[in-house]
This record gives C-alpha cells, structure tokens and sequence, in this order.
C-alpha cells in the first residue's frame, strides 16, 4: 500500500506538471486515485500539495467532460464521477455527464442527489439520497456518501447525521472525509447538548488533523460549541483539549473564546477565557495583549466600576487592534461614556418636579440607548431569553438601570453582528 501511495503520488505530480495530454491517456477512476493520495496528504496538513490539488482537479474536470459516454460503461469511471463531485469538483460538470448516460434507477438518484447537495438544494437531496446506504456502496464511495446524507440530515436529524458521520469517518480513516466528518461532529454534539461527545470528538480532531488547512473551521466550532454548553462541560475539559495545541494555537482559541463570551454576556466563561489568554500571551512574550484587555471588559462596561473599565478601554492601544476590534471598541467606550452621563440628565428633571410637587417626566435616554432598545424590542423573543423578567415589585430606579444594561449588550452584539457580516 505505502508503494502504490508513493506511486501514485509520483504520478500526480506528472500530471499536475505536464497538463492535458498526459491526462487524456489515463481513465477517469485513475486520475481520481491521485486526486484522492493528494488530497489525504493535505489532510495530514501538506499545505504544499494544495496548489498540486487544484492543477489536478481541473485536468479530472477536461477529462470527463471529453470523455465518450462508453467510458463510463467502466463502473470504476462512473464512481470516479460521483467522488469526484464530492471532492470538490464542479456540480455542472457532474450535471451534465449524469444527462449523457443511461443509468439505472438507484445510479441517477445518488447521482443527482449529490448534484443536489452541491447547489445547496438541500430538501431535495435528501429525498433522491433517502434509499442509499453508505454500508451498501462500492469500496470507496461509502463513505463519501456518508459524509454527504449527514450535512444535508444535520438540521433535521442531527442525532441522525452524527451516526451518518461516524460511519464515514470509519469507512474512511486519515483521509479528508474523516477529517470533515469530525469537525462537522464538534458543532453536532454542542447542538444535541452532548458535552462527553463535543470533548472526546474534539480531542481527536486536535490529536489528527490539527495541520490540515480546515482547522480555522475547526476553530470557529470549538469555541462555537463551548459556548452552546455553557454548563453542561467543565472548563477543565476545555484545557484538556486545548493543551494539546501549540502556544500560538491555543492563545488564538482562548482569545476567540473571551471575545465570543463577552458578546454574548457569559462573564463566568469570559473571565476563564481571558485569564488564560492573558497566560498564553505572557508565555508568548507578549505581556500586554489589547484584545484580552477589550474583551475582559466588554462584560463589565455597564458595571459598578464604569469609571474604572472606560479609562482602561480609552487606554487600549488602538494600532495592535484589528479594524473589526477598533469598531468593537469603540462601541464599549460609547456605551460606557453613557452610563455615566445617563444619571446626571436624570437627576435636575426630577429635583425640579419635586420642587413643583408634579409627578416626574420620565426622563430623556440618551439616543444610542433608545436606538438599541428600538433594535431590541424588534427581537423581544431572543431578548426575553437572555435578560430575566423583572419582578412587579422591582423600584423604578433599579428597573431602569436593568433596561439600559439590557439595552447596551443588544446594541454590543448588534454591532459584533455587523462587523461580523462586513469582514473582507
């Protein structure tokens, strides 16, 4: 196996090198095996053979579209279609071989049901994939079609598409298949609540597949999902997986993590997430990290000790930040600012109404604050969810503040929201 590995490694290298003409002298099923050597080293994480993955990808993709219908009579070529669909190769050109050959029933429902997934029609894939089972596919292709019926099952049945997932990954061991089926089980487990599932997926895709090129994915999922299981894993768990990246790696997944956790308003995990960024940081030479510093507090801007948090936030050092964390901070240093200025235009209106003995207008909130509460009262449902109803009984003075702290973390993730949509 290694010798046929090596081999045809060799030969992808040949054809990524000398172009169409020595494709055109090779079936469809070979090209594809070097496509696949390729792209298993990629998920070793070879970056180096991305570019080779891309040469190749277009030679599989002239191939087939001049290849005579007979070719594909070689059940090996028509399999080396759909894997090659699955592989990253382009859905028209899938399309429009399907409409060349005569196929049975079950061929033109995989066929078009992965043509389906590729356009994003995903309803419909799963109708034409309901009847295939990976388990029943040729050596090979099982576990692509695994990988494909569990993403289009995951909303639907996500218990469902983690089994389908599980299948793919051991019908296709160290390979890119396995590689997206693990990182797709992360967020999987974190969506059915399942903290043992999220750590012990999460530690193997760490301990395999943390140099493939996917891993910021990876990344994104991770502290995605130690979010959504706020509770119901132990921070402890989080440190077990995280330490077996690098230093670098591991500072990065601590930073997302506090400046996801500040957003959302989970103070417990954002002062977990800070303090070991700031380790991280100190570990790496850098004493005094500005994201840790911002996000640390974000969570306190509305807090007794505004004072203190604005002159720490107006003591960031603006030039070590990102464009998308200046405007972050920007805001905190905005919301902050008005939870100073908010009790001073309150109290002369109600002095004055007591000297007149006449009820007390209520008092003018500042227009960013009545802004955000506007924005907020648009999605009472999901603010309902984060902010507990006051008691009947709660004073008016104690009311207020509690709407406008409400007030200031919508209009934080608001802006997170728009900065998030506006990244280049």
């Amino acid at each position: 196996m290694r010798r046929l590995g090596l081999a045809a490694l060799a030969l992808a290298g040949l054809l990524a090198g000398a172009g169409g003409t020595a494709a055109a002298d090779l079936q469809p099923y070979q090209m594809m095996r070097s496509l696949q050597l390729v792209q298993d080293r990629i998920a070793e994480g070879d970056h180096a053979a991305l570019p080779m993955q891309r040469k190749l990808l277009e030679l599989v993709d002239q191939r087939l579209l001049d290849a005579d219908p007979s070719v594909f009579d070689d059940r090996r070529n028509f399999r080396a279609l759909l894997v090659y669909a699955m592989s990253g190769g382009n859905p028209k050109t899938v399309e429009i071989l399907l409409s060349r050959l005569k196929l049975e029933d079950a061929e033109k429902r995989l066929g078009y049901g992965i043509v389906s997934y590729l356009k994003g029609e995903f309803a419909k894939a799963r109708m034409l994939l309901a009847g295939a089972d990976p388990r029943r596919q040729p050596p090979g292709l099982g576990a692509f079609v695994g990988l494909v019926k569990g993403a289009v099952t995951t909303r639907e049945d996500p218990a469902a598409a983690l089994r389908l997932f599980d299948l793919a990954r051991l019908m296709a061991p160290g390979t890119l298949v396995e590689e997206a089926a693990l990182r797709r089980s992360v967020s999987l487990a974190a969506t059915l609540g399942d903290g043992e599932r999220f750590a012990r997926a999460s530690g193997q895709y760490v301990r395999r597949f943390l140099r493939s090129p996917y891993a910021s994915q990876f990344a994104e999922a991770f502290v995605a999902a130690i979010v959504a299981l706020d509770g119901k894993i132990e921070l402890a768990t989080v440190d077990a997986v995280v330490s077996g990246m690098s230093e670098e790696q591991a500072g990065v997944i601590y930073l997302r993590l506090a400046r996801k956790s500040a957003i959302d308003g989970y103070d417990a995990l954002l002062d977990f997430a800070s303090a070991r960024a700031a380790e991280h940081a100190r570990r790496n030479g850098v004493e005094d990290d500005p994201r840790a510093t911002l996000y640390a507090s974000i969570a306190s801007v509305t807090s007794q000790n505004v004072v203190a948090v604005l002159e720490t936030l107006e003591g960031i050092d603006r030039r070590r930040l990102s464009a998308a964390d200046r405007r972050l901070l920007d805001a905190a240093i905005g919301i902050a600012r008005e939870v100073l200025s908010a009790p001073a235009a309150q109290e002369p209106a109600a002095a004055a109404a007591a000297d007149d003995g006449a009820a007390p207008e209520a008092p003018a909130r500042p227009v960013a604050a009545g802004a955000a509460a506007d924005a907020a009262s648009a999605a009472q449902g999901e603010a309902a969810m984060k902010t507990p109803a006051m008691p009947p009984d709660l004073p008016p003075a104690v009311a207020d503040t509690q709407r406008f702290v409400s007030d200031a973390r919508n209009r934080l993730e608001e802006i997170d929201a728009l900065i998030e949509e506006n990244k280049p």
